[in-house]
């Protein structure tokens, strides 16, 4: 990684590079159950929903600051990815070029995909979504906000993730303790 990182910043003289993480997770009315607090030899119910409404949540991480870079979009394919990468790309400051860290999906690697000029994907190693950053916080939106309910509708179901990810994201501090990996975070000069 630190070789990589290095060639990108040879290749963007002038810019600084910034490490970020990138991933999509999949929200729904498939609901997610999780531990709940209950009296010793209670067996608390747990609302579980079983309909089919997803919203798919792409989100960037600046693993070194904690700054988010999110879109809630209908779908996942190659045409919601280039909107992504167009308005990250854009969103970004002027001197500053990203090394963007995602995984080996399809419409991460097609061919169709045209990356912005500040930005460069790095990928990692095929089926190890545990080296990848961006997972954990799908994780904590999953137990602490979006456990044991019902969306009754599908537009309920688009404001309780914002809801969930703006909750989460509120502190900075939060992504870094999620996502800081030390063996990334190492491999940074800036």
């Amino acid at each position: 990684m630190p070789e990589q990182l290095e060639r990108i910043r040879a290749a963007h003289p002038g810019k600084r590079l910034e490490l970020w993480s990138m991933d999509e997770a999949r929200f729904g009315q498939q609901g997610t159950t999780a531990r709940v607090w209950a009296e010793r030899g209670s067996r608390p119910r747990a609302l579980r929903q079983t309909k089919y409404k997803w919203v798919y949540l792409y989100a960037a991480v600046r693993l070194k600051t904690g700054r988010t870079y999110e879109w809630l979009m209908p779908h996942v394919d190659t045409a919601h990815m280039q909107l992504f990468l167009d308005t990250f790309g854009r969103a970004l400051p002027p001197k500053v070029h990203a090394a963007l860290l995602l995984d080996q999906a399809g419409w991460h690697t097609s061919h169709k995909l045209r990356v912005p000029p500040n930005v460069t994907l790095l990928f990692l190693p095929p089926k190890a979504p545990e080296l990848n950053p961006s997972e954990l916080p799908w994780r904590e939106c999953r137990q602490k906000y979006l456990s044991n309910r019902e969306f009754k509708t599908e537009r309920e179901l688009w404001r309780a993730v914002e809801d969930a990810w703006l909750k989460l994201t509120a502190d900075p501090r939060t992504i870094q303790s999620l996502c800081g990996f030390d063996w990334l975070l190492s491999s940074l000069k800036n």
